[in-house]
């Protein structure tokens, strides 16, 4: 656990990382295969960030953005709000998968050739502790542990801005060429 502290300056840092994003980012959408064709999996999180390919709908719809990708590792950042409640009053797991989820999945993907694609095959989280719009941001950081030609595999974890844990993640994926 860190310092109240230093909570507060990560939280800020977290925060001036994420407008910065938001402020590069293109429009909501998919890119066309042919905007992607020949791009490794780096080449294209380069150009999500750059604004010269879409942003993905799905982080628009749950609140949360990718923040950095290098090779074999991603960092996604979240608000946790209101409408990702479940019955009981927190916010649900669907939630806490999805950016895992995508934070594995993405730490895969950045490692990959030109030429190649991925799907989950398996993800498998770990709640730890519940979560509530009280948490102002997290972050999913995935990590590759196996990149191999037909599976790669990725760890993952979500952490507030104290450094508290909130649930982990592994993934299975698949890897194939990518359909032209």
């Amino acid at each position: 656990m860190s310092h109240p502290h230093d909570a507060e300056a990560t939280l800020a840092r977290w925060r001036e990382e994420e407008a910065a994003v938001r402020a590069r980012r293109g429009e909501i959408g998919v890119a066309r295969p042919e905007q992607v064709a020949g791009m490794s999996g780096i080449e294209v999180f380069q150009a999500m960030f750059e604004g010269r390919l879409p942003s993905p709908p799905i982080g628009h719809t749950l609140d949360f953005l990718p923040v950095h990708i290098e090779p074999g590792f991603a960092v996604f950042q979240g608000k946790p709000g209101f409408a990702h409640y479940n019955p009981l009053g927190t916010v649900h797991g669907g939630w806490f998968a999805t950016l895992l989820d995508s934070a594995v999945g993405c730490a895969v993907h950045s490692s990959l050739p030109a030429g190649k694609a991925y799907t989950t095959l398996e993800l498998k989280i770990n709640i730890v502790r519940a979560l509530t719009d009280k948490v102002p941001l997290v972050r999913a950081e995935g990590r590759v542990i196996h990149g191999g030609n037909q599976v790669a595999t990725a760890e993952g974890k979500l952490v507030g801005p104290d450094g508290k844990l909130y649930a982990h993640a592994s993934t299975t994926c698949l890897v194939f060429d990518a359909r032209r």
